[in-house]
């Protein structure tokens, strides 16, 4: 039953760490948003399921959570990568612009170039297999 899959949920997350819950019923719309990650079956589970989970796999095979995983693993060092490239260089160019070293193009670079750059950097994260 639902309530002792919560229950069930609750008693792991001290001992364990992270819980994740796999489902796709109604039933299931509980427990999912208990769990730290929740992950719902997508092309045959229920849309309260959907709507409570942090995750969808929308193949309704299992086996992929796997690679889901590595995927937002990959794209979390992806935007880890672009926040730093694009504070770094806007800090640079904002310092060399307070020394009066910088013009307007190094200010448009530090916008628009990062913007592009990143935007390229974070294309890789569909390479993921």
């Amino acid at each position: 039953m639902p309530e002792g899959k919560v229950d069930a949920v609750e008693r792991l997350r001290p001992d364990k760490g992270t819980v994740v819950f796999v489902g796709d019923g109604i039933n299931d719309t509980p427990v999912l948003a208990a769990a730290d990650v929740g992950v719902a079956m997508g092309a045959l589970g229920s849309a309260a399921a959907m709507d409570v989970a942090d995750a969808v796999l929308m193949d309704d095979n299992v086996r992929k959570l796997p690679t889901a995983i590595r995927i937002a693993r990959k794209c979390m060092r992806i935007v880890y990568q672009n926040t730093v490239f694009a504070i770094v260089i806007k800090l640079a160019v904002l310092l060399l612009s307070a020394l009066g070293l910088a013009n307007m193009w190094m200010a448009v670079f530090a916008d628009v170039g990062v913007t592009l750059i990143a935007v390229a950097n974070a294309v890789r994260a569909y390479t993921v297999r």
